[in-house]
């Protein structure tokens, strides 16, 4: 199957996204391309990615229809923008059940990674929590950037701090507006 690449700017950098021929999300993150995305996430856990790298069967194109407009709307102030993409990672069980609570975060309103284990019925496996975060192939459509420590700091995110920080700092900003509306 054929999957199509597209890279959006954004203000902490360029965001490549990967979809299937469904338009579900199945690589994203702050990448200028799809090769390097897969560096980043690594080829074990993208090998569909991998695949269609190595026989041509990725297409690049400039945007990818209600995919890219919902980053540019993102971007824009609509953090629920992102929230009706469908997702297509792969993973055991539980980092499944991780990847669907991590998407019922509200933006502007962090958690710790605590609370995600407890989200997902298992208020012991905190790091289980924080690999479940460390492995999603998806960022920004699953927003494990909305996962912090206990105490507010950071913890760790593929992309950098900086990319994290402005995402935490871009949905407080903007989610007293979406309360609103």
């Amino acid at each position: 199957m054929t999957l199509a690449t597209a890279t959006v700017p954004t203000p902490p950098g360029p965001f490549t996204v990967v979809v299937d021929g469904d338009g579900a999300v199945v690589a994203s993150g702050w990448a200028p391309d799809a090769e390097r995305l897969l560096d980043a996430i690594g080829p074990d856990r993208l090998p569909r990615l991998a695949a269609a790298l190595a026989d041509g069967s990725l297409e690049r194109r400039d945007e990818l229809g209600a995919v890219t407009d919902a980053v540019a709307a993102y971007v824009g102030g609509d953090l629920a923008a992102i929230d009706a993409i469908p997702v297509a990672a792969t993973g055991t069980p539980f980092l499944r059940l991780a990847w669907s609570e991590l998407r019922a975060i509200p933006a502007g309103a962090p958690e710790t990674y605590g609370q995600l284990a407890a989200r997902c019925e298992r208020p012991r496996a905190i790091r289980a929590a924080g690999s479940a975060c460390a492995r999603n192939p998806t960022a920004l459509f699953v927003p494990c950037h909305r996962v912090t420590r206990t105490g507010g700091a950071l913890g760790g995110f593929l992309y950098g701090l900086d990319v994290k920080r402005w995402l935490l700092a871009h949905e407080a900003a903007a989610a007293p507006a979406l309360a609103a509306g």
